[in-house]
């Protein structure tokens, strides 16, 4: 099959390589000077002269004006796809949004899905991706022997465009709240005198225990804060939950903490690149105590 990658970054490139590796012909459009390494795909000079040559599009960008500029702008998707094709969108964006994109392509005749990720860079190389599908069922079960050659878990959310989309935003607001809750929680122990490393190591044995507090809780101590996910990636995550929460009319006020001290490591120098773990930093100037001496 010939497929269109649009999106070739931490985690696109990776996900393009394994679609290679599985036999795929990837059509792509660059905005660097060259392919990602060992990934072999036909460049061409437009996301629409990609659609063009494709039977499917996928987009993995890094926010909605991206993703509307790619599909919907001069030259974009829309231009150049052809009815019965299929756009899978794979970034993480307004579900809002995604409504109308899904609408201008379904009135073309083309059939479009949201399947944001959850797993991170190291998930999309090890082609383990929690995949979060809204869109028609039909469109889902033509979609399936990709999203498999990607991810693990891959759930069909509902058939309403945007629905992955929410799941995504539910997703980000968990990992924010227990990456704020580990932080806490180690600058805590630390502060009354104990090694935070040993308290991470008893409390992954309880019911504490999460992937975050193994992972993150771990990058925390050793200041390990090269990104895996950046901080201003979860900023914009969260800023979508909190927009969607005021168009639904509930209240998210421990989303908006974490914004909040994301927004404090946002406005460290270099910090907006970080880390999502490096959340932990806003504590520690609010707590006048640090676990350890970062590495810069």
């Amino acid at each position: 099959m010939r497929i269109g990658f649009i999106g070739l970054g931490v985690m696109g490139a990776p996900m393009a390589r394994h679609l290679a590796a599985a036999g795929h012909d990837i059509v792509t459009v660059l905005n660097r000077s060259a392919l990602p390494d060992n990934l072999k795909a036909t460049v061409v000079g437009s996301a629409a002269d990609v659609a063009r040559a494709s039977e499917i599009v996928i987009t993995m960008l890094p926010d909605t004006p991206d993703v509307e500029r790619v599909l919907l702008g001069d030259g974009g998707v829309l231009e150049g796809i052809s009815a019965g094709a299929l756009v899978i969108d794979m970034s993480s964006i307004s579900p809002i949004a995604t409504a109308r994109f899904a609408a201008r392509f379904t009135s073309a005749g083309v059939g479009y899905l949201d399947a944001p990720v959850s797993g991170g860079e190291v998930g999309a190389k090890a082609a383990n991706l929690t995949i979060m599908v809204g869109g028609p069922k039909a469109e889902f079960q033509r979609a399936l022997p990709i999203f498999e050659k990607l991810g693990k878990n891959i759930t069909l959310i509902g058939e309403r465009p945007g629905a992955g989309q929410t799941c995504k935003i539910a997703n980000q607001i968990i990992v924010a709240l227990n990456i704020e809750a580990v932080a806490e929680a180690l600058v805590f122990a630390s502060k009354a005198g104990c090694d935070p490393a040993v308290v991470r190591s008893a409390l992954m044995g309880g019911f504490a225990s999460s992937r975050v507090l193994e992972v993150h809780g771990e990058r925390m101590i050793k200041r390990s804060f090269a990104p895996g996910f950046r901080i201003r990636l979860h900023q914009k995550d969260l800023s979508l939950a909190l927009e969607s929460a005021r168009a639904l009319g509930i209240a998210l006020p421990n989303t908006a903490t974490a914004q909040e001290l994301m927004n404090a490591c946002a406005a460290r120098k270099g910090g907006a690149e970080a880390d999502h773990s490096s959340l932990v930093r806003a504590l520690e100037m609010l707590g006048g105590h640090t676990l350890a001496d970062d590495k810069e």
